[in-house]
């Protein structure tokens, strides 16, 4: 079996090669191919990662490559985690809105868009090389931002092989495991909604519903992403919120903070990304690996002690460190190695997805891409059925999806007058004139990349 990761010159590609390698002999992965077109970042982060997979998996094959056909021949998986623009095209998104008092957060907010007008095409490409030179029955785990945006659009495009992945679900469940002293293995979620606009509506501890004492585990406010919300919210609304749910339910909250922070989001990833990158461009990436580790794990940590620090005024606690060796729930590739896993066993497996809702949450349309618990096997992914659902947050869900229905439309059909009326729903916009202004800069903005637009 081979496996391809599009964007394998990212920070995070240790991360993958290391979750790929600890399962590589057991699922038959025998080869592995990462793909960037930064020569330069491919060599380092691609590099390291290769150093990873050979301490893990030194019989697996690994290659690194610029080439995006010898990259996806024959691929059985492909990973997508691609940065159009890289990250001086993110913070400026990002400010772009927030000049306006508008949120600018890359998925959540209206940069999402902005991001969104750069990823499609770029995505669209691969997607056809992929049906081109990929196995016959080839399968695309996406997790390139705004995931909600781009899952709908592939899929409105005719590419149903791809499903859209997020770690986010998943590391909040084994956050809720490790709180107990339990294997995350033991742990499991009814969750229904969009990327990072999800709900969890049930949590099973070895078989026990634990939901309405988590809510009022004061510990679970310190330890986990609960965090970021009131316990009161979270009565009210009787479910536990993905982390950036913050963004709708504190709006002028999370807006005032980085209006009053010395750097956005996109700002301190864009900064510590480039630190780090300059220092290990000067090291010996094959043979002082442990040098380059030691570097890398410094401004890592930096970025993740930051995560929605200055959003929401409040820091993780927990200090990052990666172990090569220690076992973690694998991130979005440990997502998609789950699939893998279930469609090779035999058996159906649970597991929270971006799929076509296909009558699970009434409200909604069959071919809306919604984030929910789906059981997987061999015959495919099938979306748990929620059915009718507490109002109020159908009415943030349904927003957001009309959102991102006009703007699969509006970024397939380069069409200006529907990109503004996406803006105008989104509820973190909510207004047509800063909508127009939005996108006529955002246009500008992405010529270089998205051009055509009337």
């Amino acid at each position: 079996m081979k496996i391809t990761v599009i964007g394998g010159g990212g920070v995070r590609s240790m991360f993958l090669a290391k979750s790929i390698a600890r399962k590589a002999q057991q699922l038959g992965i025998d080869e592995l191919c990462f793909m960037d077109n930064n020569e330069e970042k491919l060599r380092i982060y691609g590099g390291m990662a290769a150093h990873v997979a050979r301490l893990l998996c030194p019989q697996m094959k690994f290659s690194l490559t610029s080439d995006a056909v010898k990259a996806v021949k024959d691929a059985d998986y492909v990973i997508t985690t691609i940065r159009v623009g890289e990250d001086d095209m993110r913070a400026k998104d990002e400010r772009i809105a927030l000049n306006k008092g508008i949120l600018g957060q890359e998925t959540t907010g209206a940069a999402g868009f902005s991001f969104a007008m750069r990823s499609v095409p770029a995505l669209a490409e691969y997607c056809e090389l992929i049906k081109k030179y990929s196995s016959q029955n080839v399968k695309v785990f996406n997790f390139t931002n705004p995931a909600g945006v781009v899952s709908q659009t592939l899929r409105d495009m005719g590419y149903d092989f791809t499903y859209g992945i997020c770690d986010a679900p998943s590391g909040m469940l084994r956050s809720f495991a490790l709180l107990y002293n339990a294997s995350p293995d033991d742990i499991s979620g009814e969750v229904y909604g969009l990327n990072h606009l999800s709900y969890f509506k049930s949590i099973m501890l070895n078989g026990k519903e634990i939901m309405p004492q988590l809510i009022e585990n004061d510990e679970a406010y310190i330890k986990t992403d609960m965090r970021y919300f009131d316990k009161e919210l979270l009565r009210d609304r009787k479910c536990i919120l993905n982390e950036y749910l913050y963004y709708f339910y504190y709006r002028e909250k999370a807006v005032e903070n980085i209006l009053n922070a010395d750097k956005t989001r996109g700002e301190q990833i864009r900064d510590i990304n480039k630190s780090m990158t300059d220092e290990l461009s000067k090291m010996d990436i094959e043979n002082d690996f442990e040098g380059c580790l030691e570097v890398f794990s410094k401004w890592y940590g930096m970025r993740e002690g930051s995560y929605m620090a200055s959003e929401t005024g409040v820091k993780r606690t927990q200090p990052w460190k990666f172990d090569i060796y220690e076992e973690d729930d694998g991130g979005y590739a440990g997502v998609a190695l789950k699939f893998i896993e279930n469609a090779q066993s035999g058996i159906t497996g649970t597991m929270i997805m971006c799929i076509p809702n296909n009558g699970s949450i009434d409200g909604l349309r069959d071919d809306d891409v919604v984030e929910i618990t789906c059981d997987v096997s061999a015959d495919g992914c099938v979306p748990h059925r929620m059915g009718k659902v507490d109002e109020q947050n159908l009415e943030i869900i349904r927003r957001v999806k009309i959102y991102e229905r006009l703007a699969s439309k509006a970024i397939r059909q380069k069409d200006k007058r529907t990109a503004v009326q996406a803006l105008t729903l989104h509820p973190l916009v909510n207004s047509y004139s800063l909508a127009k202004k939005l996108i006529d800069e955002y246009i500008e903005h992405n010529k270089e990349y998205s051009n055509g637009w009337k």
